[in-house]
């Protein structure tokens, strides 16, 4: 069977059904927000994820000083030359998120967009104990990910769904849904939940239900 790297590597040969060229407007909301509790300014930013490097490219139109990772180095070449044909300047690095230990710069935001569903369960906890270590004290974190009452794949309410063969997404790839109450439980030890709610997103021409979570490391 093929890891999810190989499977990703081949996604991204020709690109992702799932890449959007335009940011969420939950991303805008964030960056323009009038409440400043809540209003991320310019700053230096983590994209975990990134793929293609359309949010990260968005964010550095605002003024960010970008760091974009993804663990297949066909979609950090993608976004090497996004960047370059938006004339901006962004450090793209193919790097699983297992390996975030190795980031030593610290970051005063970290963005991580339908991301945490494709992370084990059980390696959950050491992933953001690693996100706490690279945010700055009073950094703030985006996170969202599917929840388990999607009804994709005809299996609402499951945990680990593996696409089926005919989806848009390839086959094979392992998602691992999870409900409201155990991310929050995941990241309550670590940060001040700011705001958290369920949300609609739509990514692949298809609507998805979401865990949102907006923190602050404390």
């Amino acid at each position: 069977m093929e890891s999810d790297k190989e499977i990703l590597e081949k996604v991204y040969e020709k690109g992702a059904v799932w890449t959007e060229p335009e940011p969420p407007k939950e991303l805008i909301e964030l960056i323009d927000n009038k409440d400043n509790s809540k209003k991320i300014k310019p700053c230096k930013a983590l994209d975990v994820g990134c793929g293609e490097g359309f949010y990260s490219i968005y964010l550095a139109k605002k003024g960010f000083e970008v760091t974009g990772i993804d663990i297949s180095e066909n979609a950090i070449n993608l976004a090497k030359q996004n960047a370059i044909k938006h004339e901006i300047k962004i450090n793209f690095i193919a790097l699983d998120v297992a390996d975030l230990s190795k980031i030593n710069n610290k970051f005063d935001f970290v963005f991580e967009w339908a991301l945490l569903h494709h992370i084990i369960p059980e390696q959950r906890q050491e992933y953001v104990k690693n996100i706490k270590r690279i945010l700055n004290k009073g950094g703030k974190y985006l996170s969202i990910c599917f929840n388990s009452q999607n009804p994709d794949f005809g299996a609402k309410g499951e945990t680990l769904r593996i696409i089926p063969e005919g989806s848009a997404m390839p086959a094979g790839t392992k998602l691992y849904y999870s409900s409201f109450e155990e991310i929050k439980q995941l990241f309550e030890p670590y940060f001040k939940i700011i705001e958290s709610k369920l949300i609609q997103i739509t990514t692949g021409n298809k609507p998805h239900i979401v865990n949102y979570f907006f923190m602050e490391n404390l």
